[in-house]
């Protein structure tokens, strides 16, 4: 089972609007949301992460919606409507600007399959959205070193993570991708060697991220996080606990999506 916590954030049910959607790759598409509730939004970093509303029904309706998403929030949320109930999926904060509190969401888009990623793709500025805040999920425990290991659907969270690492952290991080053009740039740590790995199209992901983890000269004194298609995330979490002696509870991991089925949500 993962383990990532949700640490339901202050924030709660945020509600605003989108401002803009571009593609910033072949297969990422970037949506920037701003204004509304989002003057309050409390940013915290690293890979924050939220439950996004998407509106697939014309009646779909965000304010009733939960503040929280756990066990009760979720009841509540089956509670409603199914004519006004809209989509819940999760998704990474890949930048806030805290001048303009514009934030910006990357989506993973395979042509017309899901709802998320055609939705982002086909989106107009100033469509009303809800995001339900549930804090981060890196949690790093004392360790010699740090391993991430992420896909495509966890970059945000790779590269966040990265990003807001205290600068003398020491480790490695591997981020598989299926098209060498998804590449962003990243702001690691100088401690921190980060491998772009691509995989074929057509092989299952972790094909590469999951070798090149074996490859790594680790000892048990790590913290690991692995996030991405549940195989990646549970098989980087087998390795090092089960081959590298890691103490379980040094290793957090989720599966974002499973081949085969939707992302979670």
């Amino acid at each position: 089972m993962p383990n990532i916590t949700v640490t339901h954030s202050d924030s709660g049910l945020v509600l605003t609007n989108v401002v803009r959607s571009e593609r910033v790759s072949p297969h990422i598409v970037r949506v920037t949301f701003a204004g509304g509730d989002l003057d309050r939004f409390e940013y915290k970093g690293f890979d924050q992460w939220f439950r996004l509303a998407i509106p697939v029904h014309a009646e779909d309706r965000f304010d009733n919606l939960p503040s929280k998403f756990g066990f009760g929030g979720l009841l509540k949320f089956l509670t409603l409507p199914k004519g006004t109930r809209p989509v819940i999926r999760n998704y990474t904060i890949r930048q806030f600007d805290a001048a303009s509190r514009e934030l910006d969401v990357d989506f993973v888009v395979h042509g017309t399959e899901g709802i998320a990623g055609p939705w982002a793709t086909t989106v107009e500025a100033g469509a009303p959205v809800a995001l339900i805040d549930q804090g981060c999920g890196w949690a790093p425990v004392p360790a010699a070193r740090s391993v991430i290991v992420a896909d495509e659907s966890a970059m945000p969270a790779a590269l966040g993570i990265l990003r807001d690492m205290p600068r003398d952290s020491v480790g490695d991080a591997i981020i598989e991708l299926f098209d060498e053009r998804d590449r962003q740039d990243v702001d690691a740590p100088a401690g921190v060697t980060v491998q772009w790995l691509v995989r074929d199209p057509a092989d299952a992901p972790g094909s590469r991220a999951l070798p090149a983890l074996r490859e790594l000269e680790l000892g048990p004194d790590v913290y690991g996080f692995a996030v991405g298609e549940s195989a990646l995330a549970t098989g980087a979490r087998r390795h090092l606990v089960g081959e590298r002696g890691v103490p379980k509870a040094n290793v957090t991991f989720c599966g974002y999506w499973r081949v085969g089925r939707a992302s979670p949500g």
